[in-house]
């Protein structure tokens, strides 16, 4: 959280007054911590100061540009914010947004299928032996679990959903549009049932502001086949453009069977929280600052920064808020019973 310009090991020794980075290397590489639980006071510190009953979870990724085939997890990938392929690790990030503010409270290095058996480049990056090739998913679900939830990698995947509904969390999971539903007695293609939708069912609610200001679109909210629907809800949310009606997006949703569709339509764009927060986190608590290559300090580096992040979420909703009572803070709010993509 320092004004140094970058957050690497020689800047923040200098800042701190030290003559070498040993200081700070040694937090990072050596000093006797342990990462994981870290994560879980900063999940517990997140609840407890930002927590809300409409907070959203959501999960996306984020690439760090690295030079080199030692960093962990490094390897030729699709760099979205680019938009070519690069050389970088991966992280896959858990986002909760709420009224009170936004944090990133947990996070996990993907390890590309190239590293999966290549015992040279485990052991020089420290990638323990339990840790196999597993697809983004796999982190995302246990993400989610942990947290008591998607964006493009993890939207068309059944357990991913299953996982929500086994949780009893609302979701709002991104489908491609052939995606299948089941309408009535048939299975239909979410394509086949943007066709089907009534002119009077598309809606303009608002669902915040994107990257580039406010996203004007309709809405329609269509109830699908569910296994208890009277307890447990599903639909399908179809995303119209308002200039351009071949530009549609389509959601499998679920949750109570009270949920309204402007709450479905507020959730799904929730996912915008979690893209804003990795520009300040990068920027100003130097997430992709790090100059480590081994597993075990990549997560240690990332909680430490996420951490902070969550600090100044905090101390941003305190300031927002003049007049509460001092103490107000301190009780504590479990996570949202409710996810997003």
């Amino acid at each position: 959280m320092s004004t140094t310009e970058r957050k690497n090991g020689w800047q923040l020794a200098e800042h701190l007054g030290d003559p070498t980075p040993d200081g700070v290397r040694h937090l990072l590489a050596r000093a006797d911590w342990d990462a994981g639980a870290v994560r879980d006071d900063l999940t517990g510190y997140v609840a407890e100061r930002l927590g809300d009953p409409d907070g959203v979870l959501v999960v996306d990724e984020t690439g760090f540009l690295k030079k080199g085939a030692k960093s962990g997890g490094v390897a030729r990938q699709y760099s979205g914010t680019a938009g070519r392929i690069e050389n970088r690790p991966v992280g896959v990030f858990l986002g909760y947004a709420t009224g009170k503010g936004r944090a990133l409270p947990d996070r996990a290095l993907y390890r590309p299928k190239e590293w999966a058996n290549d015992a040279d480049r485990r052991e020089g990056a420290g990638v323990p032996e339990a840790v196999a090739f597993a697809t983004k998913i796999v982190p995302a679900r246990r993400m989610v679990e942990r947290a008591v939830a998607a964006d493009a990698v993890y939207r068309s995947d059944d357990h991913f959903r299953l996982t929500a509904e086994n949780l009893g969390l609302g979701y709002v999971a991104g489908v491609r549009a052939d995606f299948a539903a089941s309408s009535g007695f048939r299975q239909v293609r979410a394509k086949a049932l943007l066709a089907e939708v009534p002119a009077d069912a598309w809606h303009r609610p608002g669902c915040g502001a994107g990257a580039k200001g406010p996203r004007p679109y309709d809405w329609a909210a269509l109830r699908t086949n569910g296994p208890e629907p009277e307890t447990y809800s599903r639909w399908l949310l179809i995303r119209r453009s308002v200039t351009d009606p071949t530009d549609v997006a389509c959601f499998a949703c679920g949750g109570p069977p009270a949920t309204t569709p402007e709450e479905l339509v507020r959730i799904a764009g929730a996912r915008w929280a979690i893209e804003d927060l990795f520009e300040p986190a990068k920027g100003d608590c130097g997430l992709d600052e790090y100059e480590v290559r081994s597993w075990a300090r990549w997560h240690r580096h990332v909680t430490l920064s996420l951490f902070a992040l969550a600090v100044v979420a905090v101390i941003r909703s305190r300031a927002a808020r003049p007049g509460r009572q001092k103490g107000a803070w301190g009780s504590s709010r479990r996570p949202s019973r409710r996810s997003g993509s």
